[in-house]
């Protein structure tokens, strides 16, 4: 084992040097800890270890030489083989796992941390890594409160804001993936408009501000919404999925005029017609949530709370 990479107070552990791990490790060096790091590919490390990082040959290594163990890897496949190979230096250790993952990905790997004697943190960082560092930037975590707050000052050097969701380690990454959908889905949609725009001469550029503004007036209706879905209330008095059906068949037909791919906008107007029938063409669109809950969900739409047993509404 490296001789320096020991344990010390104010000393902290990087496993995994993507851009997150390597921003990470950046901003604890900015801080003042000792930091130790670990990367499959070594040569990742050089511009840590230049400013005073100290680079462990081996995961066991890296895992000894302090108790926060920070983890940035893939997927917990990758997670799963390094630590195995670093088994017997788990115990006492905290890990906190910032690695993607389902909520019952996460709840097995702390399963496996505990049955070698660590703490698995589970935490879900709502900021790409340009934010790390950042005192506005957030991240969720869940697992032991205790340990949570003893090692608060760490996280809170990764992102600003913290917020401990609760000891059930799967409801960072719930957090995450819900945030994850939103994301990916309204990149994809500002692409799709893009490449509409494109294809009528436009440029990026150009539809920007547009784009801006109808992202920033999505938080409204989120919050109109939620309340609605919350109660059961699908009353079709704002809007109705019969005109929202022919939105965006108008969507898709400007996408086919213009011989852009339709995949998104046609998945879209798929999933407004099974509303329509379903029988909610006079309800809000709102009641499409029935089509993508969980069958038997008892919290599917209605306008009276009510639902069916396939979970879509009864009238």
């Amino acid at each position: 084992m490296n001789s320096t990479a020991t344990k010390r107070p104010g000393s902290v552990t990087v496993m995994g040097l993507g851009p997150m791990g390597r921003a990470m490790a950046g901003a604890l060096l900015d801080r003042g800890y000792g930091v130790t790091v670990w990367n499959r590919t070594a040569s990742r490390a050089d511009g840590l270890v230049a400013r005073g990082a100290v680079l462990a040959p081996t995961p066991a290594d890296a895992v000894a030489a302090n108790e926060v163990v920070i983890l940035s890897l893939t997927d917990y496949v990758a997670v799963d083989a390094v630590l195995e190979s670093a088994a017997q230096a788990l115990n006492g250790r905290v890990l906190v796992n910032l690695t993607s993952a389902t909520p019952e990905e996460a709840r097995a790997g702390a399963r496996r941390a505990a049955e070698r004697g660590a703490v698995q943190l589970t935490g879900g960082v709502a900021s790409p890594p340009s934010g790390i560092g950042q005192p506005d930037s957030a991240t969720f975590y869940s697992g032991q409160r205790e340990a949570f707050d003893r090692h608060r000052p760490v996280l809170e050097t990764l992102t600003g804001r913290v917020e401990h969701q609760g000891e059930d380690p799967g409801l960072a990454a719930l957090s995450y993936q819900l945030g994850m959908v939103m994301f990916w889905t309204s990149m994809l949609s500002f692409w799709q408009a893009v490449a509409l725009a494109r294809a009528n001469g436009l440029k990026a550029a150009d539809i920007l501000p547009h784009a801006t503004d109808t992202a920033n007036s999505l938080a409204q209706f989120f919050g109109f919404y939620a309340e609605r879905i919350d109660a059961g209330v699908h009353a079709g008095d704002v809007d109705r999925l019969a005109m929202g059906v022919a939105s965006v068949e108008h969507v898709l037909h400007t996408h086919t005029e213009a011989g852009v791919d339709t995949t998104l906008p046609a998945a879209v107007v798929d999933l407004f017609r099974q509303g329509m029938e379903a029988g909610h063409a006079e309800e809000s669109f709102s009641s499409l949530v029935g089509l993508l809950a969980k069958p038997g969900d008892p919290t599917g739409p209605g306008t009276d709370g009510r639902v069916r047993e396939d979970g879509l509404s009864l009238r």
